[in-house]
Parts: structure tokens; C-alpha cells; sequence
């Protein structure tokens, strides 16, 4: 029986190795503190944060995300240490509430290792508090239990450290919120929710949504954190929800709410064999929901078929919940997604399981004089060594078989995704004509694991953007970008750069897209001759110093008059000359060019371009923006990084694997850009801009 705990209610732990599965309604920090007999925390070296994510018996998650799993092992840690404290956070990131009276009241369990809850406890009464002790585990004589706590701490991480004795409390959580930063700069983020009211309909600002995760909750970085997975995984269960990422991937506004707990993934049972199961919210073939009177009947998706008796049904495309058949592919997509994360997550688990069991017999071997020479530790070693494999041999099987099913069902996907989902090399594109609504999303890439690099899943993310785009231009990172020449790098971001801004004028109605792009030295004009010549920019690339100061007042003049604006309720107040449209501001060879006043503009624009239609796109290399100091390191972190060159830089919001980046490269012939672009550029003259 599960013990639901409320504040301060006790109960004992059956086992020493247990994991603490928390869901919240957006992402959090999660760690813990080892205490001694009076709870005091001696030093940083006792508490396991993103930053420092695993100590003796004691293993956190690398990132802020919406569901952790904390693994702990009650017999390993120090004999000193007679308390841990379960911790939450806030990120201090802009874009995320800034106490948990705003967010959705987080959910935490212990669960053994079958996946069994042990107890559980939902964090209810937070208000003002950015930080809070979620539960104890205590030392009772040779025995361990568990306390629901819930005390919050309005000063946030510092306070709450300092509550427990830690005398570097300030710096510290200091530490904390920076390694947070740096993962949700790099992290996918989960795909928002549908709403009744449609998806094209224009979202209000970060700040006005409840429950959103931060800018691609990928906020990612690879864009940012170190996208590890833990060592100690979730098993894949039916019923979960998938993603896609994002850079919502993402990434996921960058991201948006997860799943009711209902759907998360601590709720289901722990899986116990058979296929990918179909049946969370945005996977399940069901008919679907009545729409609103104005609309028209929703198609229900078709119905899978199974090949035999005792085979997984067969994928069908479009076949998950939604209000069209486009909705319908990006959850499918999404759905996808996160299946892979967690079968991953689950094999990694079963692999860990299995060397930490074969640890553990041959210590017992090593520890009893009598088996540790001659035939009898020889048998001993053999035997743990037999059983290590039949584990991993048994969890790659079960792998193996819901790769299969994603790959089968990948291959039916990927023909019929719409343009803006889809590659290049999709059908769709070689028929393209400009569209006259807004789409979903924008595929920016692909992404796959090392456990099946033959499955690709399609990184999407929501338009219109909410985060801009940091083309990562430096030979840092990956060892395909360290082998390239410099100059040649730099050709190739700036040709990356020019294949998103033609994906995103194509997937945009006419007249609704426009480009600008800030080349201070004109290093970049043989890459950026397709958007030049083909018409499709407003004006030539900015040259110069001045040609920077003009596009950015230009720029950061529209974002205050639609601030003012929309505050004053006085939209059809704006001037005549304003361009209204969606505007992506391109910046090249960053920081060439740019003086103090055009840098503090440039952050502005990153800040707060996105909530009313201004977005940008950097093409830079980190280490020549160090120029500036720490002063650009927000920006860095508040953009989705991407690469010219395959990366293993993204982190998914739930178990924080580490996803190669596949970009989407141009096709080589470069026809098929000059058709979308030129279609788009006849489409604007149309209009008369």
C-alpha cells in the first residue's frame, strides 16, 4: 500500500536503495543535502545540486526539468550523515515564475526500485516561497524513514541552505542557479498543450502564461547545462507522454506545461514488457473532442490495425490526439520523442542495475578470505559475471524492440509531414507554394541517441518563436567542429543560418515574414546571396557601425510602440509605416561592429523581442563574445544554440540525455532554396511591400 503523506506524517522505508520521483507543473531545481545527527550541512561537498550531481549513495538530476528521479542508495552514503533533505527550486532564468504560489503544486514519491510508491506527497500551501524542503529521510537506529516536510523558504535557495548550516549558503546557490542556466540554455522543451481556441491564435508573453516552461525548456543549450543522463533512469511506462523537443528541442515558449500527473511519468505502473504503449494524451487513437459550434467536425484519426495476433499494431500517420491532421502529427511526433527518451532512460537504468549487482557479489567475494583465490572465486566471479549479462543482454532486447516499433512508425510519419515539419528532401518541399496560415511548428533539425543512431526524430519547434536561435559558430563543443578549419565553420553557420530564415519565410503567409540582417563586415555575402538576390529581404544586409546603430533602433523602436500599445489597449493606434509582421533580426560575425549602445540594444531585443513579434538570430562564436565580459552570458544562455556540425548538445526536460543535434542542411543542388524564396519574394511584391 502507498502511503499518501501530508506535513510532518512519518513512514518507514522498506529497502535502502529507493528513487524519488518529483513531477511539477514546469521545470524546477532539484537536489539534496546530507545532514548530520542535528541536520547540519558541514560543507558544499554535502550537497548534490546540478552542478555537483552525484555523491556517495546520492545521484540529482544535471538540469531544471518538470519530472526528476533522484536515486539513492541508504547503505552507501557516509556513516555520518543521518539526514538527506529532498530540495526544490525556482530558476532564477527570466521567463520563469518567480514562486511556487504561481506554478501547479508539485507532486513527490518514493518509489522502489520496481517502480513500487513507497509513499508519496503533494507539496500544497506555497505562496510566496522560490525554495522549499520537500522531504527527509532520516536515520532511526539501523533503520531509514521518510518525512513529508514542505517547508518553503521565500529567499530562495541561500536562505534555505543557510537554514541548514551552510556557511557558503549565498555562493553556493549562486553556483547552483548558474549550472542551471547553463542546462536550460541547451535543454528540448516539452511541446505545449492544445487548446480549444486553436494553436495559430497569438500567444501572450512568457510572463503572462501560468504553467509555461521557459523558452524551450530545451530552454536548451546544449544550449546550456551538461545534458547528461542520470544514471538511474525512468522506466518506460504505458501511458506516458512524448516529446519532440524542442529545441520544443524543444524547447520545451520555449516549453510548455507538462502533463496532469495523471499522465506523468511517475504515475504509471513501471513497465514489465510488451511494446510502446499508445495511450497517453497525445498519442491515443480516440475520437476526438467536440470543437467549438464554429468549427468544423474534427476527422478522427484512422484506427491501427494489427499485422497478426501478438504483434504491436501497426504505426499509422497522424495517429494521435489533436484537432487536425497537422496536430495530430506533431503530438505523434512529440509522442515519439519521448518514447525513445524513456526506453533509453530504462535500458541505462537496467545496465547501471546490473554493474552495480555485479559490484556488489564480487565485493562479497573479495570480502570472505575463503572464496577469493582458486576455484571457488573463480566460480563466484563467473557466475556474478553471467548474471550481469543476462541482465543487459535481457534490457538491450527490450530495446531493440521499441526501437523497432518507433523506426516502423518514423517511416510512416515522415512522408506525411507537412513542409514545415518535414526535410528537405520531402516531397512536400519540391511542391511548395507560400501558404496562408501560420503552421505548428518549424522543424530546425533532427535528433537521435548513441543507443540507435539509425532512428531520427524530428526537433520541432512552436511558431511564432518565443526564444531566439544562437548559431554556434566557435570550434568548441563537438569534435566535428574542432577538425574544421575556422573560416570554413564560420562559411558553413552562416549558410545554416540562411537555410532557417528560408524555412521560416516559407512556413509563413506572405507578407507576415520579415528578414533583416546585420553584416557588419560583409564577410558573410557570398552565404547570404540567396536571400539577397533572390528579393526576399526588405533591404540589403547592414553594413558598418552605422548600418548596425540603424537596424537596431529600427528594431527596438517597433518592440516599444507595440509594448506601449498593447498596454494602453490602443493597437489600432500603431503608425501607418510600423511593419506589424513577425521580424527575425540576423546578426553575423557578432561582436564586429557593435559598440555598448548596440550591444544593450541587441539584449533588449533578446529580452524582450519575442512576446511582441521581433526574434532573433545570432551567428557568433561564444568565446569572441567573451569581449563583453559576463555582460552577454544572459543572452547566450536565453538563446536555443544550435550547430552547422551533428552535436551531442541537447538535453530532453525528463531524464536529461544527451541528444545528438543533426541540423538541417541545404540541399546541395541550393535550387530548392531559390524556389521558396523566390515564390516568397513574388508573393510580397504581390502585396506591394
Amino acid at each position: 500500500m502507498t502511503a499518501e503523506l501530508v506535513r510532518g506524517q512519518n513512514h518507514p522505508l522498506p529497502q535502502a536503495r529507493c528513487e524519488i520521483r518529483i513531477s511539477a507543473g514546469q521545470p524546477v531545481v532539484a537536489g539534496a543535502t546530507l545532514g548530520d545527527e542535528q541536520g547540519t550541512v558541514r560543507g558544499v561537498e554535502r550537497v548534490a545540486h546540478p552542478g555537483s550531481h552525484q555523491l556517495p549513495g546520492l545521484e540529482v538530476s544535471r538540469q531544471a526539468a518538470a519530472d526528476h528521479r533522484l536515486a539513492v542508495d541508504l547503505g552507501a552514503l557516509p556513516a555520518d550523515v543521518h539526514r538527506v533533505n529532498v530540495l526544490l527550486a525556482l530558476p532564477s532564468a527570466v521567463g520563469f515564475p518567480a514562486r511556487f504560489g504561481a506554478v501547479a503544486a508539485p507532486f513527490v514519491a518514493v518509489t522502489g526500485l520496481d517502480g513500487a510508491e513507497v509513499a508519496t506527497f503533494t507539496l500544497t500551501g506555497l505562496d510566496a516561497e522560490s525554495a522549499v524542503v520537500a522531504l527527509e529521510l532520516y536515520r532511526r537506529g539501523d533503520a531509514w524513514k521518510v518525512r513529508a516536510v514542505g517547508q518553503g523558504y521565500a529567499g530562495g535557495l541561500a536562505e534555505m541552505l543557510a537554514d541548514q548550516g551552510l556557511p557558503q549558503a549565498r555562493e553556493l546557490a549562486a553556483t547552483i542557479q548558474e549550472a542551471v542556466g547553463r542546462g536550460l540554455a541547451r535543454s528540448v522543451a516539452a511541446p505545449p498543450p492544445r487548446t480549444p481556441d486553436g494553436d495559430r491564435a497569438r500567444r501572450t508573453p512568457p510572463a503572462a502564461r501560468q504553467g509555461a516552461a521557459p523558452p524551450d525548456a530545451v530552454r536548451h543549450e546544449a544550449a546550456g547545462a551538461e545534458p547528461t543522463a542520470p544514471a538511474t533512469g525512468p522506466q518506460p511506462t504505458p501511458g506516458v507522454p512524448s516529446a519532440s523537443g524542442a529545441p520544443s528541442v524543444p524547447g520545451v515558449p520555449p516549453g510548455a506545461s507538462p502533463p496532469e500527473r495523471s499522465a506523468a511519468p511517475q504515475d504509471p505502473p513501471a513497465r514489465t514488457g510488451g511494446p510502446v504503449n499508445y495511450s497517453h494524451p497525445r498519442r491515443r487513437p480516440t475520437a476526438q473532442p467536440a470543437p467549438p459550434p464554429a468549427a468544423p467536425p474534427a476527422q478522427p484519426p484512422a484506427p491501427t490495425r494489427p499485422d497478426e495476433p501478438g504483434r504491436p499494431p501497426r504505426p499509422v500517420a497522424g495517429d494521435a490526439s489533436g484537432w487536425s491532421m497537422e496536430e495530430r502529427l506533431y503530438n505523434q511526433v512529440w509522442g515519439m520523442f519521448e518514447d525513445l527518451a524513456r526506453t533509453a532512460a530504462a535500458y541505462r537504468s537496467a545496465v547501471d542495475f546490473a554493474e552495480s549487482r555485479l559490484e556488489q557479489e564480487l565485493d562479497k567475494v573479495l570480502s570472505d578470505p575463503r572464496s577469493r583465490i582458486g576455484s571457488t572465486g573463480d566460480l563466484a566471479r563467473a557466475s556474478a559475471r553471467a548474471k550481469r549479462d543476462a541482465l543487459v543482454e535481457q534490457a538491450r532486447a527490450v530495446l531493440d524492440r521499441d526501437v523497432a516499433q518507433l523506426v516502423a512508425e518514423s517511416e510512416v510519419v515522415e512522408p506525411a509531414l507537412p513542409p514545415s515539419f518535414a526535410r528537405w528532401d520531402n516531397t512536400a518541399w519540391q511542391s511548395y507554394r507560400v501558404p496562408m496560415e501560420i503552421p505548428m511548428a518549424l522543424r530546425i533539425g533532427d535528433l537521435h541517441l548513441p543507443e540507435c543512431p539509425e532512428l531520427h526524430i524530428p526537433l520541432l519547434v512552436r511558431l511564432p518563436l518565443e526564444r531566439g536561435l544562437w548559431i554556434d559558430a566557435g570550434r568548441t563543443g563537438s569534435e566535428a567542429a574542432m577538425m574544421m578549419d575556422t573560416d570554413e565553420l564560420r562559411r558553413l553557420s552562416v549558410d545554416t543560418a540562411v537555410v532557417h530564415a528560408t524555412r521560416l519565410l516559407g512556413a509563413y503567409p506572405a507578407g507576415e515574414f520579415t528578414v533583416h540582417v546585420i553584416d557588419p563586415a560583409g564577410s558573410a555575402s557570398a552565404a547570404l546571396a540567396p536571400l539577397v538576390k533572390s528579393g526576399a529581404l526588405d533591404s540589403p544586409p547592414a553594413l558598418g557601425a552605422q548600418g548596425v546603430s540603424a537596424v537596431l533602433a529600427k528594431l527596438t523602436e517597433r518592440v516599444d510602440l507595440v509594448q506601449m500599445a498593447i498596454r494602453a489597449g490602443a493597437s489600432d493606434a500603431l503608425p501607418p509605416h510600423l511593419d506589424t509582421a513577425e521580424q527575425l533580426l540576423i546578426v553575423n560575425d557578432f561582436p564586429h561592429g557593435f559598440d555598448d549602445r548596440a550591444v544593450t540594444q541587441l539584449r533588449y531585443l533578446a529580452d524582450e523581442g519575442p512576446s511582441v513579434g521581433v526574434h532573433l538570430m545570432m551567428v557568433a562564436d561564444r568565446e569572441d563574445a567573451s569581449a563583453y565580459g559576463p555582460v552577454l552570458d544572459p543572452l547566450w544562455r536565453s538563446l536555443l544554440r544550435l550547430t552547422p556540425v551533428p552535436d551531442a548538445h541537447l538535453a530532453d526536460p525528463w531524464v536529461g540525455h544527451a541528444w545528438t543535434y543533426e541540423p538541417l542542411l541545404a540541399p546541395p543542388a541550393g535550387q530548392l532554396l531559390w524556389n521558396v524564396l523566390s515564390q516568397v519574394a513574388v508573393a510580397r511584391r504581390a502585396l506591394g511591400r
